[in-house]
This record gives C-alpha cells, structure tokens and sequence, in this order.
C-alpha cells in the first residue's frame, strides 16, 4: 500500500515528473512560464507532449482530452486515443506538440451570448501550461482555454488568466516603488472551501425534483432539523467516513491538496477545505473536487447534492473563496506582520483592496448571483446581499488612528487562560472571527463568503483580482509622479481610508439594523440575481474590463445575457417539474388515500361510530383543490412570461410573478404531505433524505 507521500500527485504530470521526464532546458522553459507567465516557444511542444505521453501509457492511459471550462459552469472534455497506423496493420501510440497546444472542439452548442451564430461551430482549446497534466479514467486530461473562431473567450479560464497578468503587472509596479527589484511576479492564491451534501442513492431516484433540478421542490419540515446544533463538527458516520477516506485517496492522487473535512451545521452537510495553490490551478483543482465529490458518492450508495438550497428550513451550501496575493519570491502581500501599523507595504495592500470591494462591489455580487444563491443571501446562513468588509478590531483601530492622525496604541497580545491549569496557556488573536461578513479579513487573506456552492471559482476571482489591478494601477501612477515618495505614499494611504471606509463593517451582517446602516452608506442591496446583472454592463464596470483587456466588451455583454439566460431556464426547468410532480405523483396519492379515508368512514358511519377519517378526508380534499388550482395559475405564469423577448424582462418575471407562484403552490403540497399516510406520499420525506445515511 503507498504512502501518502508516494499517493500524492501520482495522476497529476506534476513537479517531480516533470524534472524527471524532461531535459533540463524544456524543464527550465516549462518553469519560466508557469512562474512567471513568460511565454513556452513552441519547440519545446514536442518534447513535453512526447513526455506526457509515456508517462500516461505506463500509468493506464488510452485517450487524452482538452479538459476546459464553457460557460455551463461545469466543464467540458471530447476524447482522442493515442494510437495512429504505423502503415503495417497495427498502431503506434503517439501524441504531437501540435496536439498538446490546440484542439478543435465543435463550439456551436455551448453558451456564447452572442458571440457566434449556431452555425459557426468552429472553436479552438489553447493549452494552459501553467496547470498541472493530470489522468482521470484512464485519460490525460490537458487543462485548457477555450476560445471562438474571432478568438473571444468562451470559457471562465480564459478571463481569469488574463485577470492574474493584470493584477501581477499592476502589483509589481508597486513593489518596485518599495525597492523590491527582484520580483518579476506577483500571483493571486486561493483556498476554496466545499460544502455539500450527502443522501441515500435510495431515496434521490425517487424524487424527480432532486434529479431534474438539483433541489427540493417540495418537502415538508421534519421534527428536526439544525435546532440542536448536534451535527456541527459531530463525529463523521462510518459511512460518511469511508466516502471521505475514498475522496481524499482520489483527489491526493491527481494532485489536489484536500486538507480539512468535518461535518457542517445542517444535517447531512459536510464541507472539505483544501490547502491554497496558485488560483488558476485552484479553479482546476475545485471543478476536479465537484466532479469526485458526485462520482466517489455514487460508489459508496449516496448522492452529493452541490445546489446552494437542496432543503428549505436548514442552511444551504456555500463555498468560501479565501483570497490573497503572493510575490514569486514567497512574500504574502497580505500578511500584517507584527507591527501592522508600521508595515507601510502592507497598509498600501489593504487599501488596494479596501477600494476594489468599495469601487466594485456590485461585480463582487454578479460574482455570486444565480437562481440556487438566491435562496441564501440574506437568509441568516449566509451574508446579506450587501457587500462590505470585516478588518477586525486591531485592523480598524489603525486605520482610523491614520485617518484622524493620531498616534497608534498598539495592545499586546493577551494570554488565554481558561482556568484548567493542565490545560498548555497560549495567546489570543488580536481580533476574533466574523462569519456574517461578506467579505472578511482573516489574518494574511480575505474570505469571500458569499460565492454559492456549485459556483466555479473562476469568476469572483476574475473580479477580484481585476479590481485590485484596478487599485494598484492608480497607486503606481500616483506614486510613480511623486518627488517625495514617502510623503504621497502617506497621503495615498490616509486619502484612500477616507474615501472607501464605508465598506468596513465590523459588526453582526445578520442584523436587520445593519440593511439600514448600509442604505444610510451608499452601499447596494441587490436581493436577486435579475436585480444585480444590469450593474454589469455599467459604464466603470466595462471600462475596468476593457482597460485591464480581461473582457472585450463583446465578451462581457455576451456574459450578461449567459447569466439572465440560465437563471430564467432554471426557473423554467424548477416550474415545469412541480407542474410534472403534481399532475402524476402527488395529486394521484392524495386521491387515493382520500379514497381509503372515505371508505373507512362510510363503514364507521353503518356501526353509528364517529371517526376522524371524514375530516382528514374533508380537509385533503380541500387541499387537493387547492393544489389544483394554484397547478393552473403556474401554468398561466409560464405562459405569460414567454411572451417575454426582453431577456432581463424575461428574468425578473421569472422571479416576482413565477418563482413566487411556485411558493404558494409549494406551501399547499407540503401542507398536505402533513396529513397523508407516509406508505401514500409518493417522495421520500425530509427526514428521510436528511438522516437517511447512518
């Protein structure tokens, strides 16, 4: 059996393969490129590819795939065998830099917004070699972008590459202002943490609206749910356990760093976190994570559920983004340090940042926008739909110690005694957690909490690191025209805390005083995905993109009408299943144990006996009325909105006439779950599917 050590990267064409398999100097140009983004010539194409290939064969490989990432927010891969004729009758097995740098995947039924008609169907996938080579099912996956015939981007690697080279250019014009000659790159690093669900293979088969929607249409609330708080961090369940031992073995092996897992707050939610890597890499390593976390369920007989609200009444999934920039010579950007106040470097980092979040926030928000996030923000288990900042106690302090020109009372750390004498004395951090915060400081990186959890990672971090080339460009402008550096840094810094402290927000987001605070600020509250999308096509928001070339304009306008597109056919999808589930499932069942009921009350009536079969039966019966009528008025909504050519008409017509036409027709349904024998209801209860799994 291997060690973890000799397990770890044993799929992935990673590091130590790679010294291994390929001359010095290929090697030395590989690494070039993927530490400093310096361009690969292509005659070390061949010698790499030649290289991959043997390494794949002996480990198992028949097929390699450009495996990219289309804007279905999945991703994508077409199969090529390795075999060619040899001119004798057999086959040889081979692989070209040609092959390894381009592929021709046909584009035409992908999400392109506009971009091309559906007859142009030409597409080409770029090999990104600044990401690991890894075998999944016996093929060599190739991380890729994934461009048009005209060469926009039609993928979510494509724009997130290009956002690093903004932010790297932008911050490497700023460290060289601090005298740090020696850097040639700066990256931006992220640790995505999972949240997921695990339920009975069992009882998800029987349940249409899990299958077709990835959520629970209809449901009502068990006798328990979260109210104990029993499952958070409880211990793992045997069956649970093995899942993960299995997942862990499988996602070490293709070189993804899975470090913590435990169980979450809602019942059947668990969460894996891993350790960070290089953000490119991450949005590689995070889709991998969804893909196994499905397949490695099904082995052991559970279904992972990945939508953001699988169950009403108990929290949904998110996936916390934690963020930070590093120098290629080690050096986090973010890191305080022990004396912050004194970190100049540093504070001119923090305000970079500060002022993104402040100048875009509204990109922060489309970042998280889709129909299954929805039902979280703002739902006292995730942060509002209010984007703003926590710094933390020690972090404010000095800022508004710069601000108001004061002098800083730096406090030492205090030593924490929990009276037990056995128990090892340690210090306290100088600020405690804050889980309610949008966007939260979290001691050398920022937490971006909002992000759902079937989201890629990709786009937040495009926006993110977007803006903060953003800031940076300014500052590196100001500063670099500066004949007193000192004293325009120090003027820049205090300027800078002035200008975007409305975004720092130390305090419970869950509060409903704090939506009023924020209305008082200037911030935006934007509750839905339609109400959130138009801010994409504003005039700063295109020119940031433009500027930085991350998105042409074409390319962002095409992603507007991607996103309104997939929120309205989601609504749609989720509609037509509850419509489907009623007509042949639910109102049959209700049929038929009213039936019994009225049969066993006509014979309680011949003996003169009273019964409560009469009124059960009475008030289904009512009940299937109004299931029946609230069916129609959802049929009617349907075909109110397609009349519908304005796809953000379309959009918010989905959400304030539809969505809300399924709610009341949800709420009869479940009503009616509450009074119908259990061996009658056609779909596995709450219960059920939340502590299915023992």
């Amino acid at each position: 059996m291997k060690t973890i050590p000799e397990l770890f990267g044993s799929k992935a064409f990673g590091e130590d393969t790679m010294r291994a398999r390929l001359p010095k100097d290929t090697y030395n140009a590989l690494k070039r490129t993927m530490s400093f983004g310096k361009r690969l010539p292509i005659e070390h194409a061949n010698v790499i590819a030649n290289a991959m290939k043997d390494w794949a064969v002996e480990n198992g490989a028949t097929h390699y795939t450009h495996w990219f990432q289309p804007m279905t927010g999945i991703t994508a891969e077409k199969h090529d065998s390795f075999i060619s004729p040899d001119g004798n009758g057999s086959v040889i097995m081979e692989f070209s830099g040609k092959e390894l740098v381009k592929g021709e995947p046909d584009a035409s039924s992908f999400p392109s917004g506009g971009l091309r008609a559906t007859f142009e169907a030409r597409g080409y996938t770029a090999w990104d070699p600044t990401s690991y080579v890894f075998i999944k099912d016996n093929v060599l996956c190739i991380p890729t972008a994934f461009c048009s015939y005209g060469g926009e981007a039609l993928d979510k690697k494509t724009p997130l590459l290009r956002s690093m080279e903004a932010l790297s250019k932008q911050a490497v014009r700023v460290l060289k202002l601090f005298g740090h000659d020696s850097v040639m790159a700066v990256k931006s690093t992220v640790g995505p943490e999972q949240e997921y669900f695990l339920i009975p293979k069992e009882y998800y088969d029987k349940r249409k609206d899990l299958i077709y929607t990835g959520r629970t249409l209809f449901g009502a609330k068990p006798p328990k749910g979260q109210e104990l708080d029993d499952h958070y961090f409880g211990v793992i369940k045997p069956r649970v356990s093995e899942f993960m031992k299995d997942l862990n073995e499988e996602l070490w092996k293709v070189g993804v760093l899975a470090k913590t897992e435990h169980n979450e707050v809602a019942p059947a939610q668990h969460e894996l976190a891993p350790i960070f890597t290089t953000t490119n890499i991450a949005t590689d390593h995070n889709q991998l994570t969804m893909e196994l976390l499905q397949k490695i369920a099904k082995r052991h007989g559970m279904v992972c559920l990945l939508h953001e609200k699988p169950f009403a009444g108990v929290n949904g999934s998110g996936k916390h983004n934690n963020w930070s920039i590093s120098t290629d010579t080690g050096v986090n950007l973010l890191e305080p340090g022990e004396t912050p106040h004194e970190n100049a470097q540093f504070l001119l980092f923090l305000c970079s940042v500060i002022k993104a979040v402040d100048d875009y926030q509204d990109l922060l928000r489309i970042a998280a926008a889709s129909a299954g996030n929805d039902h979280r923000l703002g739902a006292n288990e995730a942060p509002p739909a209010v984007v703003s900042m926590f710094v933390g106690e020690e972090l404010e302090a000095i800022l508004e110690s710069i601000e108001n020109g004061t002098a800083y009372d730096a406090k030492e750390k205090t030593q924490m005694k929990v009276g037990v004498h056995v128990l090892p004395r340690f210090m306290r951090d100088t600020t405690d957690r804050n889980r309610t915060s949008p966007f939260a400081f979290t001691g050398n990186k920022f937490e971006f909490r909002m992000l759902g959890s079937s989201s890629s990672i990709a786009g937040v971090n495009t926006m993110l690191n977007t803006a903060v080339a953003e800031s940076l460009r300014v500052f590196a402008d100001e500063l670099e025209a500066a004949d007193d550096f000192t004293d325009a840094l120090n003027k820049l810094i205090t300027r800078t805390i002035k200008d975007h402290k409305r975004i720092i927000f130390n305090g419970n987001g869950y509060d409903e005083s704090w939506l009023e605070e924020a209305e008082k600020r200037g911030l935006l509250n934007l509750r839905s995905t339609p109400d959130c999308l138009p801010y994409l096509l504003k005039e700063k928001n295109i020119e940031l993109f433009t500027t930085h070339k991350v998105y042409s304009e074409v390319e962002i306008r095409s992603r507007y009408e991607i996103l309104l597109e997939n929120y309205s056919k989601v609504i749609h999808i989720e509609a037509m299943t509850m419509i489907d589930m009623v007509n042949h499932d639910i109102l049959p069942a209700i049929s038929s144990y009213t039936k019994e009921l009225l049969k066993t009350a006509a014979m309680q009536k011949e003996f003169g006996v009273s019964s409560y079969e009469a009124e059960r039966a009475k008030k289904l019966s009512a009940l299937a009325g109004c299931i029946y009528e609230k069916v129609a008025i959802l049929e009617e909504a349907l075909i109110n909105v397609s009349d519908k050519t304005d796809l953000l008409e379309e959009a918010q017509t989905y959400k304030s006439d539809v969505f809300v036409k399924m709610q009341e027709l949800r709420a009869c349904v479940d009503e009616a779950e509450t009074i119908t024998a259990s061996d009658f209801w056609p779909l596995p209860s709450y219960g059920e599917l939340l502590f299915g799994v023992r």
